[in-house]
């Protein structure tokens, strides 16, 4: 459905008025609430030039999820963000000299103005590079009304390109719908000789609208549009002069960007302020992390400048040292790194507002607040070292998690270790080591190929040719973790693990506990015994402080240890893609759970990476008393739904708010446990808009007004008794000891026949995998491989 518009002055979207109802969730602010709504309480100063909060500018208003310069993107930009966050417009200019709202001069990367006028596409000289495509300048405002806004960034979704947005023209922005003053306004001139070059003047242009709206600010990388401008607008009209890449030449005075740097006095004589993309703050290796700052900012305003930092976006991949973090990286450029800009330009201003508003002054109280919702990492810090080595533990504890994990797995000399996989294929280096000829499969764990933690002694394991690998849960997405520490840290036994629980300041321990069936019947230990002969071991039996959690997604296993009377919180997986649990089924995990962990993917229903239905597990495990911890958090933005606009604290915001979590499991510790110190959430009906919880699922029902919506779905599964209860675990068979006769129905790691089977394509013939002969063996596992042993059997 296309939506009209007026002449210059008149037009904008149809529905931008009811941005405010589906997106900003309980804040009934219809945008006349928004003028009203309180700010954040700020920090007394910041290290600003003025000394006041730095200024959120929305690049093309809230182009992250709309299309750019589109007046549903500035409409949201002004109810979801700061109070006066500032909308910028690029400026470009019609044949009738009218000034219209456009992200590229080159239309054909914004618009759709190729499909309405395939046949005017021209080519032009710009900045000294010719550029083939369809240019503002050739085309009427009349003209331009039969084209639309499209998303510019091609990762970005697309739906919203069916929503008619028509091209505003600069003085709309001043007359956007249900806009009760007017907003603050950043206009960009960035080709200013060129447009002149061909009979429009742009300087003109500007001076002319002054008559009858307010401008804030005008930037451009052309010094000197700036000097010709300098004298002639209005007094509280602020001139920012905009850095290219250093190596670039600035047209008007024929001098690089780099130099031009050098000459801040000089820039002064003209604007007052710089505006430079943030890597001339903070630059950035090779390799992509970040070196030291330089000393810009403080040379700006020694100067008397104001300096701006441009290119920020959530779904940007940005430098490793923030974690995926879009906050993080804010706060490194207003707080963290020691001084402050005066303003960022971004294309998802709600970060931004955030990171300004509530996390630039947090609580710094030394001693960790362990109240709910409790921080519980996964796997340590995965997000930022291999799983559960001592540099993912050791970094969760730094990075404020109240309870660190770790899930137990055996090795063929029956010690406990930590590793987030049974199958070392997908944790470790195995297959580029001699380790890589003991692949089998085992059905009764994996119907593919693995080696499994069982085929390896803990001196295997621990040896050096053995090396951790950092996960990549987005790795079809080509985004990886810290990689210049792919392989770095060591792997813990569960005994280390547990006294680096018991020696730092930490609400407690999560046990997880899984194939203990598989591990009592095929490698003859019990492994819940044998983890609370390790607790009692290493002295959790005879303290009160650290609580212990043990978790299994097998409900035999927490029904053992509630019948063996045990003092550790039980707490019971669900399967993945449950959207609702029966009555039979809440009251089954009632008899021997204490909480439930629910995974991410249960709690919506997705389409297309919007969220089309809130789903009642979560509300239904609350309402039996069950403690709900919700899995796995992470940072990056591909992992979260779009309504949570590709930033973790707005995705952990509105769980909190709207679940009230008992536990929030993730990748990142850092990011939850910041949250929970922010300034923000405290403030009841001051709390301002960008940190209440959004309304999932209203990007979905502004689709439908356009008949845009992704697909429907239907409900998710509905969780049933039968699904819960399981059969007791069997006893443990008896354990061979190497050399010794045999008295069990297997050797230390040695699989049942029935599972173990040959994998041809992975193992040579020389040390493939053998069914374990009938006749038991007096042999250890690793003599098993070989056909020596074999041969000993038959003789």
């Amino acid at each position: 459905m296309r939506r009209g518009r007026g002449h210059e002055g008149g037009g904008r979207g149809g529905v931008a008025a009811s941005l405010a109802a589906l997106l900003c969730c309980g804040c009934v602010m219809a945008l006349a609430g928004a003028a009203a709504a309180q700010g954040p309480r700020l920090p007394s100063a910041y290290k600003t030039l003025s000394g006041d909060a730095p200024r959120v500018v929305a690049k093309g208003g809230f182009s992250g999820v709309f299309p750019d310069s589109s007046s549903d993107a500035y409409s949201f930009a002004l109810i979801a963000s700061a109070p006066d966050t500032t909308l910028w417009c690029d400026v470009q200019m019609t044949k009738d000299g009218v000034g219209v709202c456009l992200r590229d001069i080159n239309m054909q990367n914004c618009t759709n103005v190729a499909q309405v006028y395939p046949a005017r596409k021209r080519t032009y000289e710009i900045d000294d590079m010719r550029k083939n495509g369809w240019f503002a300048l050739d085309f009427t405002m009349a003209e331009l009304q039969s084209v639309i806004l499209t998303q510019a960034i091609w990762s970005r979704t697309d739906k919203f390109d069916f929503a008619g947005y028509p091209i505003l023209s600069v003085t709309d922005l001043w007359h956007l719908p249900s806009v009760v003053k007017q907003p603050s306004v950043w206009l960009n001139v960035q080709h200013a000789i060129f447009y002149k070059e061909h009979g429009l003047n742009m300087r003109n242009y500007i001076l002319s609208i002054q008559k009858r709206v307010h401008v804030d600010y005008i930037s451009s990388p052309e010094l000197g549009f700036l000097r010709n401008i300098s004298g002639t607008v209005r007094r509280k009209t602020k001139l920012v002069f905009s850095f290219l890449d250093k190596d670039l030449l600035d047209q008007s005075t024929n001098q690089t960007y780099g130099l031009l740097l050098s000459n801040l006095t000089f820039i002064k004589s003209i604007a007052s302020g710089i505006l430079v993309p943030k890597s001339y703050i903070w630059p950035v290796t090779k390799d992509n992390y970040l070196q030291t700052s330089t000393s810009i900012v403080t040379e700006a305003h020694k100067a008397g400048l104001e300096i701006y930092a441009s290119d920020f976006a959530n779904d940007r991949i940005i430098p490793y040292n923030y974690s995926y973090d879009p906050l993080a990286e804010y706060l490194n450029f207003v707080s963290d790194g020691g001084f402050s800009v005066d303003g960022v330009l971004s294309e998802h201003p709600i970060t931004a507002s955030e990171a300004i508003g509530c996390f630039t002054n947090l609580n710094s109280s030394s001693k960790t607040d362990h109240g709910e919702p409790l921080v519980i990492s996964h796997n340590g810090a995965s997000g930022d070292y291999p799983d559960c080595t001592d540099l993912a533990y050791h970094s969760a504890i730094n990075d404020g998690a109240d309870v660190i994990d770790c899930p137990v797995q055996v090795t063929s000399d029956g010690v406990l270790m930590c590793m987030s996989s049974i199958n070392l294929l997908d944790t470790t280096n195995v297959q580029r080591t001699t380790f890589s000829t003991r692949a089998s499969t085992i059905s009764e764990i994996q119907a593919t190929p693995g080696i499994f933690t069982f085929n390896l002694t803990w001196g295997d394991i621990n040896s050096s040719t053995l090396k951790p690998k950092i996960s990549s849960p987005v790795s079809e997405y080509y985004l990886v973790r810290n990689p210049r520490y792919t392989n770095h840290g060591k792997f813990m036994k569960l005994s280390d693990f547990l006294a680096i629980g018991m020696d730092k300041d930490l609400s407690g321990v999560m046990i997880i506990i899984e194939n203990a069936a598989f591990v009592a019947k095929s490698l003859g230990i019990d492994i819940v015994d044998a983890v609370n002969d390790a607790l009692s071991a290493a002295g959790y039996d005879n303290q009160t402080t650290k609580e212990v959690l043990i978790q299994s997604k097998d409900s035999a296993v927490l029904v053992k240890l509630k019948q063996q009377k045990t003092k550790c919180k039980l707490v019971y997986t669900l399967p993945l893609g449950i959207g609702d649990a029966s009555t039979s089924s809440l009251e089954a995990m009632k008899k021997f759970a204490d909480a439930v962990v629910v995974d991410r993917t249960s709690v919506f229903t997705l389409s297309s990476d919007f969220v089309i239905r809130q789903n009642s597990i979560v509300k239904d495990l609350q309402s039996t008393g069950l403690a709900v911890y919700a899995q796995v958090f992470r940072n990056e933005f591909v992992s979260q739904p779009l309504d949570f606009f590709g930033d973790a604290t707005v995705e952990i915001n509105y769980y909190v708010q709207s679940f009230n979590l008992s536990g929030i499991i993730t990748d990142f510790p850092k990011t939850v446990r910041r949250y929970k110190k922010n300034t923000c959430t405290v403030l009841g009906k001051d709390m301002p808009n960008y940190m209440q919880a959004v309304q999932v699922g209203s990007l979905d029902q502004l689709l439908q007004t356009f008949n845009a919506q992704p697909p429907s779905l239907p409900p998710m599964p509905i969780l049933n008794a039968s699904s819960v209860e399981e059969p007791p675990l069997p006893p443990a068979a008896s354990r061979n000891t190497p050399g010794a006769p045999s008295s069990g129905p297997g050797t230390p790691g040695a699989p049942p026949s029935d599972a173990h089977k040959s994998t041809h394509n992975i193992e040579s013939e020389s040390s493939r995998s053998y069914d374990a002969p009938k006749p038991l063996l007096t042999c250890s596992w690793t003599i098993i491989r070989s056909r020596l042993c074999i041969m000993l059997d038959e003789v």
